[in-house]
């Protein structure tokens, strides 16, 4: 049995969908039908029922998603111990982070890393959704979280912080203090209540009137930009942006920091260890910002 057809066969069965699989495979819709089609034929046996779009295990599915699960696990131990023994700052360095920090704050960053290490190509994945260090899907991440996973390693850079931003236009209607709940908000969506400031919106401003919610920070401060009411932010997206103020009154000590992420078997990888060195001491440089100190219109 060839490990590719298995390594097809467990991606699918993990996220129960033909496109998600592809995408964590870095490969094509049709790729994936064609290969999980010919398998079946091939062992005689039907590993999934198509339903409603889906792919649902058989019996027979299941059985074999728990050994493909382990060998999975095997080859993914092995794959970091022996990238973790590269001595080389040449290669392939794949980085995982959120789009609003790849858009609004990483870019210079980035863009000094790959001059200084011209030899490493760097893949930069931006994704809402955590990508799997252990499995590989990236080697290092750059993600705000209060509390890193078991697994990872890293350091953290700084505090990241949050305020309540409203538009100049909004406050001169509403007035920069006053009662928040006397405000109109905008929300988090369920995608993102496990935000910090998301639970801080639902311990502080129960029975507030919250006129939208949604699942994009960007979404989020274009709609605040526009006038639509007050949300909680971060400071690094917005305090630079002339169409944005901060209400008065309001301190969020959310407990969230910025951290730099590697898997364990990987720390002694001289590119990832580049990365994490580079990278560290670039975003110390902008603390001030991320920590809410840098003043408006920097």
């Amino acid at each position: 049995m060839d490990w590719d057809d298995l390594r097809y066969f467990h991606a699918v069965a993990e996220v129960g969908s033909l496109s998600a699989a592809a995408r964590a495979l870095a490969v094509n819709h049709s790729t994936v039908y064609r290969r999980i089609a010919a398998f079946e034929e091939r062992e005689g046996v039907a590993l999934f029922d198509r339903i409603d779009g889906r792919y649902v295990l058989t019996a027979a599915g299941e059985e074999m998603r728990a050994s493909s699960g382990r060998i999975a696990e095997e080859v993914d131990t092995l794959s970091r111990r022996l990238s973790g023994r590269d001595l080389r700052l040449t290669g392939t360095l794949r980085v995982t982070t959120t789009d609003s920090l790849a858009a609004e704050f990483l870019g210079p960053h980035i863009a000094g890393f790959v001059q200084t290490y011209p030899g490493i190509e760097l893949e930069l994945v931006v994704d809402t959704q955590h990508l799997s260090l252990s499995r590989r899907q990236a080697d290092v991440a750059i993600r705000p979280t209060s509390v890193p996973p078991e697994t990872l390693i890293g350091r953290r850079v700084a505090e990241l912080a949050f305020a309540v931003y409203g538009s100049v236009d909004y406050f001169e209607k509403a007035g920069l203090g006053g009662d928040p709940r006397d405000h109109a908000w905008v929300g988090f969506d369920d995608s993102l209540a496990h935000l910090p400031a998301a639970k801080w919106m639902r311990t502080e401003l129960a029975g507030a009137n919250i006129l939208l919610r949604g699942n994009n920070l960007f979404a989020l401060s274009g709609t605040v930009a526009a006038g639509a009411g007050l949300a909680p932010l971060p400071c690094f997206m917005c305090d630079g942006n002339p169409k944005l103020r901060r209400f008065d009154g309001i301190d969020l000590a959310l407990g969230a920091g910025l951290w730099l992420l590697t898997h364990e078997d990987l720390r002694h990888t001289a590119r990832v260890r580049a990365f994490l060195d580079f990278m560290y001491e670039s975003l110390e440089r902008d603390r001030d910002l991320l920590e809410g100190r840098r003043p408006f219109g920097f």
